[in-house]
């Protein structure tokens, strides 16, 4: 698979195109696709992604630890582009794990509060000084994230943080990801393809260098899901567009689902958490090698499912 040529935001300052480009390689594993290893559910799930008493979770995966011994691994095995991970989280074990390449997600929320009770809204727990302090220390720490919640009452003041965190982040020389869901009391289906494609339209005109969105559950007329996918892959521009992994699926269903994002819907990759922690770290490590593989490498799904049982 040929590497997809990198673009240059214009809001990153020339002195830092090198930096900004060898961030953006690190991230990409230097293929302009990215194996994103989402570890910002300790948050947006709580503990219902990382302990279930050992029944289909291993109980190792309740401590933060193994995400970041999952990354470390991976990373050494040039299988995954960066772990994303709330700052405080990040922090907390970076001095240990210092050469994983980071994505700091700026915020989060947890699940409790439904939309029926109040529209979604999350807001910025870190600043860009904050991120600058731990590449000062020498964490790896080649990007930001930022979700928002595209149809929420919210959505003018994540829209407007999101965008100026993404300026700043470019005037440091660091990459942008922005996850992108409908969700608020005037979205009726937030798995909706139409929404799905207006969403990764909206990153882009934010800025964003790379955006996570939901897999469509419904196809536009006379086409399939990943066609329909392919359709908010076009409408993302040049903002790189990414797939939520989802929920736990098994490992043959899952790049299945994968392969066709990547071949026939055109997605630039896949921000991938449970299908990735939520098994003991040899079949973890194993599961980051075969996303990379279909990915990056152009596996089929046959092949990829041999690198995850060898």
């Amino acid at each position: 698979m040929e590497p997809i040529e990198a673009y240059i935001p214009a809001d990153v300052p020339d002195e830092l195109v090198e930096d900004f480009l060898a961030n953006l390689n690190a991230a990409t594993s230097g293929t302009g696709r990215m194996n994103l290893f989402a570890c910002d559910q300790k948050i947006e799930h709580l503990n219902d992604d990382f302990f279930d008493g050992g029944k289909k979770i291993p109980l190792t995966s309740n401590d933060p630890k193994h995400l970041f011994e999952i990354g470390l691994r991976a990373h050494k095995e040039g299988t995954i582009g960066v772990l994303a991970g709330q700052y405080g989280l990040i922090s907390r074990y970076a001095r240990d794990y210092p050469d994983i390449p980071y994505l700091v997600k700026m915020n989060s929320k947890s699940n409790l509060v439904k939309t029926a009770q109040r529209e979604p809204i999350s807001m910025a727990m870190c600043t860009m000084d904050d991120v600058n302090n731990l590449r000062l220390n020498g964490v790896n720490v080649v990007g930001i994230g930022y979700t928002i919640y595209v149809g929420s009452e919210h959505e003018p003041e994540m829209l407007s943080e999101a965008a100026m965190l993404i300026s700043e982040a470019h005037q440091h020389g660091l990459i942008a990801v922005t996850w992108i869901y409908p969700r608020g009391s005037a979205v009726p289906d937030e798995f909706d393809p139409q929404l799905i494609s207006g969403a990764s339209g909206l990153a882009c005109c934010i800025g964003a260098d790379f955006t996570k969105v939901n897999y469509p559950k419904t196809p536009y007329d006379g086409m399939s899901i990943p066609e329909s996918l392919g359709v908010a892959v076009e409408s993302a521009g040049r903002t790189g567009l990414i797939c939520s992994g989802g929920g736990s699926l098994p490992p043959d269903e899952f790049l299945k689902r994968l392969w066709e994002q990547v071949n026939i819907s055109g997605a630039r990759g896949a921000a991938t958490g449970r299908n990735i922690h939520q098994k003991p770290i040899e079949d973890a490590v194993k599961m980051c090698a075969a996303c990379h593989a279909i990915i990056c490498n152009g596996a089929s799904v046959e092949e990829a499912l041999e690198i995850y049982n060898a």
